[in-house]
């Protein structure tokens, strides 16, 4: 058994990964109420280097080509578990069209209609959901969905969608505040 407080998520900063800055930036009205899990539906990605050019090709597409003020997504998950940070904690994203002003979105990096999550990657979303809870950043009774859930998608993939269980029955031990493996 761990303890609550050594279950953080190791995330690499908007600067490792050589973000630009956001046009803008406005603040999510409290702490999340709701996290919505994407894909990105590109290749998947593994290492430092991989995702940086995956996160700035993104950043990239989300900016030019559909107008954002950033990157879409709060976070992303590479292949190998390894945390990028996209607008990161306390910023409303761009990622579900009628929810974003109360949830926090993570994209998981491939596209999980052929592939399959790793271990690494669903570990390091726990880590991270746990994080957000004790830090303040994420509501102890949010609800986990699939952007098909909230929107007319196929994302995020059927594999990751099959693989949310795994994401969703983490959740007990922040909601009922006990010390538990994630």
């Amino acid at each position: 058994m761990y303890s609550l407080m050594r279950q953080t998520a190791n995330i690499v900063s908007r600067q490792e990964w050589g973000a630009a800055a956001p046009k803008q930036k406005e603040s999510l009205e409290g702490p999340a109420k709701k996290v919505v899990i994407h894909h990105t539906a590109l290749q998947s990605c593994k290492g430092l280097s991989e995702g940086k050019d995956r996160l700035q090709s993104i950043q990239r597409l989300h900016m030019k080509e559909r107008h954002f003020d950033d990157i879409g997504y709060n976070f992303l998950i590479g292949g190998d578990g390894r945390v990028f940070e996209g607008r990161g904690w306390g910023v409303m994203g761009a990622h579900t069209k009628g929810h974003n002003r109360d949830s926090l979105g993570i994209a998981f990096m491939g596209n999980f209609n052929n592939d399959t999550p790793s271990k690494e990657a669903i570990l390091s979303v726990k880590q991270l959901l746990m994080s957000g809870v004790l830090e303040g950043f994420i509501e102890p009774q949010f609800v986990l969905y699939g952007h098909r859930d909230l929107g007319a998608t196929e994302c995020p993939g059927k594999n990751l969608y099959a693989a949310l269980s795994k994401l969703r029955s983490s959740g007990k031990h922040f909601r009922e505040g006990e010390e538990g493996e994630v």
